[in-house]
Protein backbone atom coordinates (compact mmCIF):
# COMPACT_ATOMS: atom_id res chain seq x y z
CA UNK A 1 0.00 0.00 0.00
CA UNK A 2 1.16 3.21 -1.20
CA UNK A 3 1.06 4.95 2.21
CA UNK A 4 0.36 8.68 0.51
CA UNK A 5 -2.87 7.26 -1.13
CA UNK A 6 -4.58 5.61 1.46
CA UNK A 7 -6.26 7.12 4.65
CA UNK A 8 -5.58 6.55 8.02
CA UNK A 9 -8.24 4.04 8.29
CA UNK A 10 -7.04 2.33 4.96
CA UNK A 11 -3.70 2.12 6.71
CA UNK A 12 -5.47 0.94 10.47
CA UNK A 13 -6.48 -2.24 8.46
CA UNK A 14 -2.83 -3.78 7.32
CA UNK A 15 -2.17 -6.40 8.78
CA UNK A 16 1.64 -6.20 8.24
CA UNK A 17 5.27 -5.06 10.15
CA UNK A 18 6.51 -4.62 6.71
CA UNK A 19 7.46 -0.98 5.12
CA UNK A 20 9.66 0.52 2.33
CA UNK A 21 11.12 4.00 2.64
CA UNK A 22 12.76 5.64 -0.45
CA UNK A 23 15.29 7.82 -0.04
CA UNK A 24 17.25 9.92 -2.82
CA UNK A 25 18.17 13.19 -3.67
CA UNK A 26 17.37 16.47 -5.53
CA UNK A 27 20.98 17.21 -7.38
CA UNK A 28 21.94 17.58 -10.82
CA UNK A 29 22.13 14.33 -13.35
CA UNK A 30 23.55 16.17 -16.42
CA UNK A 31 21.67 18.22 -19.26
CA UNK A 32 19.60 15.01 -19.88
CA UNK A 33 18.16 13.48 -16.91
CA UNK A 34 15.69 15.17 -14.02
CA UNK A 35 16.99 16.71 -10.76
CA UNK A 36 14.97 14.29 -9.09
CA UNK A 37 16.35 11.18 -11.10
CA UNK A 38 17.39 9.15 -7.86
CA UNK A 39 14.28 9.67 -5.80
CA UNK A 40 12.24 8.99 -8.83
CA UNK A 41 14.21 5.62 -9.09
CA UNK A 42 14.55 4.78 -5.10
CA UNK A 43 10.80 4.69 -5.24
CA UNK A 44 9.87 3.14 -8.39
CA UNK A 45 12.21 -0.16 -6.98
CA UNK A 46 9.85 0.33 -4.08
CA UNK A 47 6.47 0.07 -5.51
CA UNK A 48 7.35 -2.75 -8.10
CA UNK A 49 8.51 -4.85 -5.26
CA UNK A 50 6.08 -4.22 -2.79
CA UNK A 51 4.05 -5.24 -5.77
CA UNK A 52 5.68 -8.08 -6.85
CA UNK A 53 5.72 -9.14 -3.22
CA UNK A 54 3.44 -12.04 -1.66
CA UNK A 55 2.88 -9.93 1.43
CA UNK A 56 1.24 -6.66 2.65
CA UNK A 57 3.72 -3.74 2.34
CA UNK A 58 3.54 -0.47 3.37
CA UNK A 59 5.44 2.26 0.80
CA UNK A 60 6.28 5.51 2.40
CA UNK A 61 6.43 8.47 0.72
CA UNK A 62 10.01 9.31 -0.75
CA UNK A 63 12.74 11.48 1.16
CA UNK A 64 13.54 13.68 -2.08
CA UNK A 65 16.40 15.61 -0.52
CA UNK A 66 19.63 13.69 0.81
CA UNK A 67 23.51 13.76 1.48
CA UNK A 68 24.35 16.08 -1.85
CA UNK A 69 26.53 18.92 -1.31
CA UNK A 70 28.88 17.80 -3.91
CA UNK A 71 26.79 19.06 -6.50
CA UNK A 72 26.24 22.54 -4.69
CA UNK A 73 27.77 23.65 -8.04
CA UNK A 74 25.20 22.72 -10.10
CA UNK A 75 22.23 24.50 -10.03
CA UNK A 76 18.53 23.25 -8.81
CA UNK A 77 20.69 21.23 -6.34
CA UNK A 78 19.29 20.42 -3.09
CA UNK A 79 21.20 19.11 0.15
CA UNK A 80 21.29 18.48 3.91
CA UNK A 81 24.27 17.51 5.99
CA UNK A 82 24.45 13.94 7.29
CA UNK A 83 23.65 15.01 10.47
CA UNK A 84 20.49 16.45 9.51
CA UNK A 85 19.78 13.31 6.51
CA UNK A 86 20.12 10.96 9.09
CA UNK A 87 17.86 12.42 12.05
CA UNK A 88 15.23 12.80 9.35
CA UNK A 89 15.59 8.98 8.26
CA UNK A 90 15.25 8.01 11.67
CA UNK A 91 12.00 10.36 12.49
CA UNK A 92 10.33 8.64 9.46
CA UNK A 93 11.49 4.91 10.36
CA UNK A 94 10.11 6.09 14.16
CA UNK A 95 7.06 7.32 12.94
CA UNK A 96 6.52 4.10 10.95
CA UNK A 97 7.37 1.97 14.11
CA UNK A 98 5.06 3.38 16.06
CA UNK A 99 2.41 2.09 14.01
CA UNK A 100 3.71 -1.31 14.05
CA UNK A 101 5.41 -1.60 10.73
CA UNK A 102 8.92 -1.84 12.55
CA UNK A 103 10.26 -3.95 10.30
CA UNK A 104 11.61 -1.39 7.62
CA UNK A 105 13.98 -1.63 4.44
CA UNK A 106 14.97 1.76 3.31
CA UNK A 107 15.58 1.67 -0.85
CA UNK A 108 18.49 4.42 -1.84
CA UNK A 109 18.93 5.49 -4.97
CA UNK A 110 21.78 7.81 -4.03
CA UNK A 111 25.79 7.24 -3.36
CA UNK A 112 25.81 10.17 -1.38
CA UNK A 113 23.53 8.81 1.63
CA UNK A 114 24.82 5.43 1.66
CA UNK A 115 27.54 5.95 4.67
CA UNK A 116 24.96 7.90 6.70
CA UNK A 117 21.87 5.69 5.76
CA UNK A 118 23.74 2.28 7.12
CA UNK A 119 24.98 4.41 10.36
CA UNK A 120 21.23 5.53 11.30
CA UNK A 121 19.81 1.88 10.15
CA UNK A 122 22.43 0.49 12.63
CA UNK A 123 22.02 3.10 15.44
CA UNK A 124 17.87 2.60 14.93
CA UNK A 125 18.23 -1.49 14.98
CA UNK A 126 20.50 -1.19 18.14
CA UNK A 127 18.60 1.13 20.09
CA UNK A 128 15.29 -1.33 19.57
CA UNK A 129 13.04 1.20 17.82
CA UNK A 130 12.78 -0.65 14.71
CA UNK A 131 14.70 -3.70 12.38
CA UNK A 132 16.10 -1.44 9.68
CA UNK A 133 18.22 -2.46 7.09
CA UNK A 134 19.49 -0.26 3.85
CA UNK A 135 19.50 -1.14 0.38
CA UNK A 136 20.87 0.81 -2.51
CA UNK A 137 19.09 -0.57 -5.55
CA UNK A 138 22.22 0.04 -8.31
CA UNK A 139 24.20 -2.34 -5.88
CA UNK A 140 21.85 -5.24 -6.09
CA UNK A 141 22.19 -5.29 -10.20
CA UNK A 142 24.54 -8.16 -10.52
CA UNK A 143 27.73 -6.83 -12.85
CA UNK A 144 25.70 -3.63 -14.37
CA UNK A 145 26.81 -2.32 -11.01
CA UNK A 146 30.58 -1.78 -12.48
CA UNK A 147 29.02 0.58 -14.52
CA UNK A 148 27.46 2.96 -11.93
CA UNK A 149 28.85 6.58 -12.59
CA UNK A 150 26.17 9.30 -12.42
CA UNK A 151 23.95 10.44 -15.03
CA UNK A 152 25.46 7.81 -16.92
CA UNK A 153 24.41 4.02 -18.09
CA UNK A 154 22.70 2.88 -15.26
CA UNK A 155 20.39 5.70 -14.46
CA UNK A 156 19.76 6.61 -18.31
CA UNK A 157 18.87 2.87 -18.78
CA UNK A 158 16.49 3.18 -16.13
CA UNK A 159 15.09 6.00 -16.74
CA UNK A 160 14.49 5.45 -20.60
CA UNK A 161 12.55 1.89 -19.42
CA UNK A 162 10.39 2.98 -16.61
CA UNK A 163 9.97 6.75 -17.04
CA UNK A 164 10.61 7.62 -20.96
CA UNK A 165 9.09 10.96 -21.01
CA UNK A 166 11.77 12.36 -18.23
CA UNK A 167 14.70 11.76 -20.16
CA UNK A 168 15.71 14.56 -22.32
CA UNK A 169 16.81 12.52 -25.53
CA UNK A 170 18.34 15.68 -27.81
CA UNK A 171 20.68 16.40 -24.99
CA UNK A 172 21.95 12.79 -24.96
CA UNK A 173 24.83 13.13 -26.94
CA UNK A 174 25.52 16.25 -25.22
CA UNK A 175 25.59 14.59 -22.12
CA UNK A 176 27.89 12.40 -23.16
CA UNK A 177 30.32 14.69 -24.25
CA UNK A 178 30.42 16.59 -21.17
CA UNK A 179 30.73 13.69 -18.81
CA UNK A 180 33.98 11.90 -17.27
CA UNK A 181 34.60 8.52 -17.51
CA UNK A 182 34.69 7.80 -13.69
CA UNK A 183 34.33 9.25 -10.54
CA UNK A 184 36.28 11.85 -8.42
CA UNK A 185 40.53 12.63 -8.98
CA UNK A 186 42.32 9.49 -7.77
CA UNK A 187 45.83 8.96 -6.03
CA UNK A 188 47.53 6.91 -4.09
CA UNK A 189 44.11 5.15 -3.58
CA UNK A 190 42.82 8.75 -2.50
CA UNK A 191 40.65 10.73 -3.91
CA UNK A 192 41.61 14.42 -4.05
CA UNK A 193 38.15 16.21 -5.40
CA UNK A 194 35.39 17.21 -3.26
CA UNK A 195 32.71 18.02 -5.76
CA UNK A 196 31.80 16.37 -8.91
CA UNK A 197 32.59 19.69 -10.64
CA UNK A 198 36.09 19.24 -10.37
CA UNK A 199 36.10 16.36 -12.85
CA UNK A 200 32.81 16.69 -15.03
CA UNK A 201 31.89 19.35 -17.19
CA UNK A 202 28.41 18.44 -17.29
CA UNK A 203 27.78 16.33 -13.85
CA UNK A 204 27.46 13.04 -16.32
CA UNK A 205 29.99 10.35 -14.76
CA UNK A 206 30.19 7.54 -17.60
CA UNK A 207 28.50 7.22 -21.27
CA UNK A 208 24.69 7.88 -20.82
CA UNK A 209 24.46 6.25 -24.51
CA UNK A 210 25.20 2.99 -23.31
CA UNK A 211 21.88 2.96 -21.54
CA UNK A 212 18.55 1.80 -23.52
CA UNK A 213 15.59 0.99 -22.20
CA UNK A 214 16.16 -2.79 -22.25
CA UNK A 215 18.69 -2.95 -20.36
CA UNK A 216 16.42 -0.38 -17.93
CA UNK A 217 14.16 -3.13 -17.86
CA UNK A 218 16.79 -5.77 -17.09
CA UNK A 219 17.95 -3.49 -14.58
CA UNK A 220 14.31 -2.82 -13.10
CA UNK A 221 13.60 -7.01 -13.17
CA UNK A 222 16.98 -7.47 -10.57
CA UNK A 223 17.04 -4.70 -8.44
CA UNK A 224 13.00 -5.75 -7.54
CA UNK A 225 14.27 -9.40 -7.11
CA UNK A 226 17.08 -8.60 -4.88
CA UNK A 227 14.20 -6.18 -2.47
CA UNK A 228 11.55 -8.92 -2.64
CA UNK A 229 14.52 -11.70 -1.46
CA UNK A 230 15.50 -8.90 1.39
CA UNK A 231 12.03 -8.17 2.78
CA UNK A 232 11.59 -11.72 3.02
CA UNK A 233 14.83 -12.15 5.16
CA UNK A 234 13.81 -8.67 7.13
CA UNK A 235 10.49 -11.08 7.69
CA UNK A 236 11.76 -13.71 8.62
CA UNK A 237 14.83 -12.52 11.09
CA UNK A 238 14.74 -12.30 14.93
CA UNK A 239 15.87 -8.67 15.17
CA UNK A 240 16.64 -8.98 18.80
CA UNK A 241 20.53 -8.26 20.18
CA UNK A 242 22.39 -10.39 21.10
CA UNK A 243 23.14 -11.17 25.07
CA UNK A 244 26.61 -9.72 26.47
CA UNK A 245 29.19 -12.24 26.04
Amino acid sequence: MRLADATWTDADELDTDLAVLPVGSTEQHGPHAPLGTDHVTAETVAETAASNYDREVVVAPPLTVGVSEEHRQFTGTLWVSPETFRATVRDVTESLASHGWDRVVVVNGHGGNVSALGEVCQRVTRDGDAYAVPFTWFDAVGDHSDDMGHAGPLETAFLRHAHPKLVREDRVDDAREGASDHWGEWQSHANLAVDSAEFTENGVVGDPTEGDAERGEELLSLATDALCDLLDAVADRDPSRPPHK
